[in-house]
């Protein structure tokens, strides 16, 4: 839309509100209608919010009496009428300033109030009032607005990244758009006034669309809404749609972190303290601090200093301040390309910049925004503001190698080599955005960046290896036995070294906790630094160490005397229950209908054989379980009062579902067939598998079972009943079964 057609909307829309005041009998002096923060995008199109106030000079509502209040009502009809979501109030003057000194977000609404009928010197006396009161109370008031946005930020996240971003309320839309033009109006800090313009009349223009897609007033966009948003924008698909409303809000982002950065240090000086000159702290060659933002120093020869602009992001970074986007713009234009390979600075600096925690987010985004990453690192263009494929991520994928780097920060202590830990972490998922599987595609990528920045061969061949298999550890410790000497084997025929081992153990935690808390629970973890421990002992003796105690449990009397002996422990957010009891073929599965039955939902769960009996421990996510009602429960079906077969009957995969995946895995292990299943997070998959195993007299040595956000990956390792793996024709007659169990095919 053209600025030409936003006018003349507003005027339409203006004079729809003045003639439904003139009907009404509206005054010429002493009231006004007023509009707060506009009409959406400035017209009344459909879902958009008007936000009236008709206000009054004092004594005007206590002359007219109940006229005052019937022509407000005879104001707001019409408007409702035409269909338009009307938020209205009747106020004096007196009473706004009152609303407006009592809370900081309605003053800074106010600071955008227009005049849309009546007396126009009213509106004037407003603004003005509310606009000096704003400025004469900005230093108290500030600091309030401030965390009322962190607030916000940390409940919604980043526009730029999440998986279904907010345009209204996420970092970067349209709420900081309107808190940066109330910066701004402080006369405190400078933000680029066209520029943010810019970015929030096309956002206005995404939420139009997204309305008229969604056919309701929403702000939020759902995955289903990228392909009818890029037909309504214009666009060629639904990824560059992503891409033009991910730009606009790291843009508004940007500009939202640098102004407050600069209000914060506003507001830390006083009028009378602020020198003529900005002082200049010397912190590196050519590279100074002034006024809390890293600028370059007098002496700095940008065209003779080809690390300049490195160097310059690593002091900001290591000390969490402001890379003043103007000198990073001046460095991208002057300073000489990085020559092949990097000098030693270049690749220490990089070092430092990456491993710099916290402090780096705000300098990524400033060589973003200045086109300073196309020439440190031009591959970073195949993952920018690249979508994730899984629902575990939070972010886009350049997003979340940015937070794996931050999260590599904190364990450089724990390895070696950290140098090569945080390279390794910005380019795990480099191989994104094709169709070749990243880990594989990502290696000889990291490779050729590695070589690039200066690394021996040494050093390469290490970031290519863990690159490539930055998930092993993470895939063997949740789906295969720890007790399997296979498990080990699948682990260290990979990555043969404790160092290398120990490189990957940081990166596999740095990796889950930037994806999401889930994909960090304290079960997750305890299996990975569990098997991480293992493998590294098997790798510095030669021998595979027993697991920790906490796999041998003391078997309870009642166990021992053939009976079921059933705890419950409390845990954060649910329980581990643990079930001890005589094993035989279908215990699982009559186990698993207890929890299914009484749609407990199951987190994670390990089973296991000790001395003559079986043991399984769930964390499930119930915290009120009852031990006796379990017991009872499975009492129950064990003899066979209750039939779970039919209340946990498999159903169809519903439509857009993925079909679940059976796979045996004959190489996982020496003396069990694994069969891993792959499936939607629901009630009864367990019992359904362990069941369908049951029914060919198989027996279930151990099972893993993972929940990662809307799947379950679940793995049993099966034997004969009378122990041993199965053989070909019996693993492919359980796979079927399985399939057939969970599909109900």
């Amino acid at each position: 839309m053209t600025a030409a057609d936003r006018t003349a909307r507003t005027e339409s829309a203006d004079a729809l509100c003045a003639k439904a005041y003139d009907d009404a009998g509206g005054l010429d002096t002493g009231a006004a209608l007023v509009a707060v923060g506009g009409y959406g995008r400035g017209d009344m199109a459909p879902f958009s919010d008007l936000d009236l106030v008709l206000v009054s000079d004092e004594g005007v509502a206590e002359e007219l009496g109940e006229r005052w209040a019937e022509m407000a009502g005879q104001v707001w009809y019409p408007l409702w009428d035409t269909g338009a979501k009307l938020d209205h109030s009747v106020r004096s003057l007196s009473e706004m300033l009152t609303a407006a000194e009592a809370d900081v977000r309605v003053a800074s609404g106010l600071l955008d109030v227009r005049h849309v009928a009546g007396d126009y010197n009213l509106t004037i006396r407003l603004r003005t009032t509310i606009l000096a009161q704003w400025r004469r109370q900005a230093r108290q008031r500030l600091p309030e607005l401030h965390e009322i946005v962190r607030s916000r930020h940390r409940l919604l996240g980043e526009l730029a990244h999440l998986s279904m971003p907010d345009l209204k309320e996420s970092e970067g839309g349209l709420r900081d758009a309107t808190v940066l033009k109330s910066l701004t109006a402080t006369w405190l800090v400078d933000v680029p006034a066209a520029d943010l313009e810019r970015c929030r009349m096309q956002l206005l223009d995404v939420r139009d669309v997204l309305h008229e897609t969604a056919g309701r007033a929403t702000d939020r966009i759902a995955p289903e809404h990228w392909e009818p948003l890029a037909e309504g924008l214009d666009l060629p698909d639904e990824r560059a749609a992503q891409r033009y409303v991910r730009e606009l809000g790291r843009r508004v982002t940007h500009l939202s972190r640098l102004a407050w950065r600069r209000t914060d240090d506003a507001l830390r000086r006083t009028p009378a303290a602020r020198p003529r000159r900005p002082a200049l702290d010397r912190i590196a060659p050519g590279v100074a601090l002034a006024q809390g933002e890293v600028v370059l120093d007098k002496g700095a020869r940008p065209s003779e200093d080809p690390v300049l602009l490195l160097r310059a992001a690593a002091e900001a970074a290591t000390r969490d301040v402001v890379l003043a986007p103007p000198t990073a713009a001046r460095l991208v234009r002057e300073c000489p390309p990085l020559p092949d390979p990097w000098p030693d600075e270049a690749r220490q600096q990089v070092v430092r910049l990456l491993a710099a925690g916290r402090g780096l987010l705000g300098v990524w985004e400033t060589l973003e925004e200045t086109g300073a990453l196309s020439r440190i690192l031009p591959e970073w263009e195949r993952i920018r503001l690249l979508p994730h494929a899984s629902a575990i991520h939070r972010f886009t994928v350049d997003r979340h190698v940015v937070e794996t780097c931050v999260e590599a920060s904190a364990l450089i202590r724990e390895v070696s080599r950290p140098d090569v830990l945080v390279v390794a972490a910005l380019l795990h998922d480099i191989g994104k955005g094709g169709l070749t599987e990243h880990s594989v595609a990502g290696a000889p990528i990291a490779r050729e960046i590695a070589e690039r920045m200066g690394f021996g061969a040494e050093e390469v061949d290490l970031i290519g290896q863990l690159v490539r298999w930055h998930l092993l550890l993470a895939d063997l410790a949740t789906t295969r036995d720890p007790d399997d000497p296979a498990t080990i084997d699948a682990l260290t025929e990979h990555i043969r070294t404790p160092e290398a081992l120990a490189l990957l153990t940081a990166l596999s935690e740095a990796d889950a906790k930037a994806a999401s808390a889930k994909a960090w629970s304290s079960w997750r973890a305890g299996l990975i630094l569990d098997l991480s421990r293992r493998a590294r002992a098997a790798l510095q003796q030669g021998s595979v160490p027993p697991a920790f105690p906490v796999e041998e449990i003391e078997v309870p009397e009642l166990a021992l005397r053939g009976d079921t002996a059933i705890t419950v422990e409390p845990v954060v957010d649910g329980a581990r229950v643990t079930i001890v009891a005589p094993d035989r073929v279908g215990l699982l599965a009559d186990v698993a209908a207890m929890f299914a039955l009484r749609r407990v939902p199951v987190r994670a769960a390990r089973v296991w054989s000790q001395e003559e009996v079986a043991v399984s421990a769930w964390d499930v996510a119930d915290e009120h379980l009852d031990p006796g009602a379990l017991r009872d429960q499975l009492d129950g079906i064990t003899a066979r009062r209750v039939d779970p077969a039919t209340r946990l009957a498999p159903r169809p995969v519903p439509e857009g579902e993925l079909d679940p995946t059976v796979v045996v895995r004959p190489e996982a292990s020496d003396h069990a067939t694994v069969i891993e299943v792959r499936a939607a997070d629901r009630l009864g998959v367990v019992y359904q598998v362990s069941a369908a195993l049951a029914r060919l007299q198989m027996t279930v040595r151990s099972a893993h079972v993972s929940t990662l956000g809307p799947q379950a990956v679940d793995v049993f390792y099966v034997q004969e009943e009378a122990a041993g793996a199965l053989s070909e024709t019996r693993a492919a007659e359980a796979a079927h079964a399985v399939r057939a169990a969970i599909t109900g095919a």
